[in-house]
């Protein structure tokens, strides 16, 4: 007699039945993870042949707004989720905010799933956004430091996915959707001004970063603070996306000559799984009387798929994880990372340092 979902979730052995919606660099990632955990995995995609022929991976393909709600007729649905691109993955998280599902929501678009809030509890979703590693794990980080030493004088947040070297005409690849980077490259940037929220011109106040071991990198605003902006009081809050110099430059010089063509950038700046490559993050507070708490957080890859679909992935999948343990881990509507507590947050941190993502900083405690 094969025990049920339910029995094994009493036991302590957590199976479940997870439907993935998108398949690219990081979806695959997630999707492949969750199956080698034990779970039942559905893949949506108009393109699923990253996840094709994998053990414990049902691929349906197709165009994946059409099969949000019919999803139940494939299998029951313990978690939904949302790995699709910028607006795309928007509209699927506002369609889900329509069910009673749990879903844990990677998609980044300028609309934010918060706007949903009031929809997802009337029908009963429980929506988790944003949980990648910036913003995702960087939320953590300063609810975090909130918590301990807040209200915070400053907060900024650095990070990057990048070759190991400055490669090529751009110095730069994108280890995830492309369209999703150049929304990070257009869009004005929000951040927080004398505790006021206000926005800059995105690419502005660039300024060299030292990331260790791989020297000095440009960093530049982007508009990656998004929920934090409302839910973590600060003096001065900002976020910085970090790449190898040159890149940003030449980025600007073809916008103001008109020579940019987003179709020909997605090409250019295509992944090559055959290049080196990292991922890096630190997350720098400080309190009102000075004391400081600082992280970092970088991965090179493995085995198991290029750093930003691992360190990105892994917050994503911990989550799932979490939440499957903790059926309970949050009420109905929609929630921003840093709604998680700290046991939660250490237990994320615990995984992603067992599978070998490097984080350095303080312990947190359970309190």
């Amino acid at each position: 007699m094969t025990a049920t979902n339910q029995e094994l979730n009493r036991l302590g052995v957590i199976m479940a039945v997870v439907h993935c919606l998108g398949t690219g660099l990081v979806g695959a990632w997630v999707a492949k993870r969750l199956a080698t955990l034990g779970h039942e995995v559905h893949a949506y995609d108009l393109q699923p042949h990253r996840v094709m022929g994998i053990d414990g991976i049902t691929v349906h393909q197709g165009d994946v707004l059409d099969n949000l709600m019919s999803m139940s007729n494939n299998a029951q649905v313990d978690m939904v989720v949302n790995m699709l691109p910028g607006d795309i993955g928007h509209m699927a998280t506002t369609d889900l905010a329509e069910s009673r599902y749990r879903v844990v929501d990677l998609s980044f678009s300028k609309h934010t799933p918060d706007r949903d809030n009031q929809k997802a509890q009337d029908y009963g979703a429980r929506i988790l956004w944003d949980v990648g590693i910036a913003p995702g794990l960087s939320n953590m980080l300063l609810a975090v430091a909130d918590r301990k030493i807040g209200p915070l004088e400053k907060a900024e947040v650095w990070v990057g996915g990048n070759p190991t070297g400055p490669y090529g005409e751009w110095k730069y690849m994108a280890p995830f959707s492309p369209i999703d980077v150049i929304a990070e490259y257009t869009r004005p940037a929000r951040v927080i001004r004398e505790g006021e929220e206000v926005i800059l011109p995105a690419l502005t106040q660039r300024h060299m970063i030292d990331t260790g071991e791989h020297g000095e990198m440009e960093a530049f605003l982007t508009d990656g603070l998004r929920s934090v902006l409302k839910s973590i009081p600060a003096f001065e809050m900002s976020e910085f996306t970090v790449r190898w110099p040159g890149h940003i430059q030449k980025f600007i010089d073809e916008r103001e000559t008109g020579e940019l063509n987003e179709e020909e950038l997605i090409w250019e700046w295509n992944y090559d799984h055959k290049i080196p490559e990292f991922t890096w993050m630190k997350v720098r507070t400080q309190s009102r009387t000075g004391e400081v708490m600082e992280w970092k957080v970088e991965d090179h890859g493995g085995d198991d798929g290029h750093s930003m679909a691992r360190a990105t992935g892994m917050v994503t999948a911990c989550c799932v994880d979490a939440w499957l343990k903790n059926p309970d881990m949050l009420p109905v509507g929609v929630h921003a990372p840093e709604a998680l507590g700290n046991h939660t947050i250490s237990q994320i941190i615990r995984a992603m340092k067992l599978n070998n993502v490097r984080i350095d900083g303080p312990e947190i405690s359970f309190d």
